[in-house]
C-alpha cells in the first residue's frame, strides 16, 4: 500500500518546453530528501497544458530516476483527463513505461453522474494492469465521487485507493468504514493532512512536499512511529506554508518557493501566471517561519 509524503511534482520549464535536466535533479533531490513516492504530470504538473509527447517523456524521466537511486520509491503517473479515451491512451502508456500505479482525476468540466464516473474508470481499470488510485478533488473538477460509487469500483482489483481533495473530514472514516482498511486513502490537502490520517488514511500526495520534502515525510514518519509530539511539531511549523502556497492558483506559489531554494525554475505556463508581490512575501515569510530559508 502507499503511504506517506507522496509529492505532486511540478513540471519545471524553459521558454521553449520541459526544462528536463532541472527535472531530474528535482526528482532526484526528493527522493534524497525522504519522499516516500512521487507523482509525475499531476495537476501540480500542469498537466492540462502539456501536450502528450510532453507528458510521456516527463513520466519516462521521473522513473528513470526513480529507478537509479539507491532508495525504492514508488511513481504514481497522472494519466487523468475528461476524455476517457486520452485517460485510457495516458494509462496505458503509464503502465508501458513501469509506473507503479495511476493516478486518474474526475472527468473536469464534463460533469458528469455517478454512472459515468463508474463507467470512465472502469475504462480506465480495463484498458492496462497497473492499479488505479482515483483522484477526487470537487473544487476544480466540479463533481464529486460519492463514497457508494468509490466501494462499488473498489470491487475490481486495480482499484486501489483515493486521492481525497474534498476537505471533508468525515469522508475518509466513512470510505474506511465501507470499503475496509485495505483500500488506499492519501489526502489531497496538505493542510488537514494529519488530522485525514486521524480519521483512517495513509498519507497525502502533497503540493507542500515539492519545496520542503523532509520536513513533510519526517511529520508522516512520525505518525507512523507513534511520536505525537514531533507529528505536531512539524505539523504547526508547515502550517502557515500550506496556506501561503494556495493564496493563489497552484501551482504557482510553490513553483516561487522552490525557485527560492534553487530547485526549479518559477515559469508557469498559461493561463497560469506569475504570483503577485503580496504573495511572493507571503510564501517567503512561511518558507522562513519553516526554516527552510533564512530571514
Amino acid at each position: 500500500m502507499f503511504h506517506g509524503s507522496i509529492t505532486a511534482l511540478i513540471t519545471p520549464f524553459t521558454e521553449t518546453g520541459v526544462d528536463e535536466d532541472a527535472f531530474r535533479a528535482f526528482v532526484a533531490w526528493q527522493i534524497a530528501e525522504g519522499s516516500h513516492g512521487l507523482v509525475p504530470c499531476g495537476t501540480t504538473g500542469e498537466s492540462p497544458t502539456l501536450s502528450h509527447a510532453e507528458h510521456h517523456r516527463v513520466i519516462d524521466l521521473c522513473i528513470e530516476v526513480a529507478r537509479s537511486a539507491e532508495r525504492e520509491v514508488p511513481v504514481i503517473a497522472g494519466t487523468g483527463s475528461n476524455s476517457t479515451a486520452e485517460a485510457v491512451s495516458l494509462t496505458r502508456y503509464a503502465a508501458e513505461a513501469g509506473a507503479d500505479a495511476v493516478l486518474v482525476v474526475t472527468p473536469y468540466y464534463n460533469k458528469p453522474t455517478q454512472e459515468g464516473l463508474y463507467h470512465h474508470f472502469r475504462a480506465v481499470h480495463d484498458a492496462a494492469e497497473i492499479p488505479v488510485i482515483i483522484y477526487n478533488i470537487p473544487g476544480r473538477s466540479v463533481v464529486d465521487m460519492s463514497v457508494d460509487t468509490m466501494k462499488r469500483l473498489a470491487e475490481l482489483p486495480r482499484i486501489r485507493g483515493v486521492k481525497d481533495a474534498t476537505a471533508d473530514l468525515a469522508r475518509p472514516l466513512q470510505t474506511r468504514l465501507e470499503i475496509g482498511e485495505g483500500f488506499c486513502q492519501l489526502s489531497g490537502e496538505d493542510a488537514t493532512a494529519t488530522a485525514f490520517l486521524a480519521q483512517g488514511g495513509h498519507g497525502c500526495i502533497s503540493v507542500t512536499a515539492n519545496a520542503a520534502p523532509a520536513l513533510c515525510a519526517q511529520m508522516q514518519d512520525a505518525w507512523r512511529h507513534g511520536d505525537l509530539p514531533t507529528m505536531q511539531a512539524l505539523r504547526d511549523r508547515l502550517a502557515p506554508l500550506h496556506r501561503a502556497l494556495f493564496l493563489e492558483s497552484s501551482p504557482a506559489p510553490v513553483k516561487h518557493a522552490c525557485a527560492l531554494l534553487g530547485r526549479a525554475p518559477e515559469t508557469v505556463r498559461l493561463p497560469l501566471s506569475q504570483i503577485t508581490p503580496a504573495t511572493r512575501a507571503a510564501v517567503r515569510q512561511a518558507m522562513v517561519h519553516a526554516g527552510l530559508i533564512n530571514g
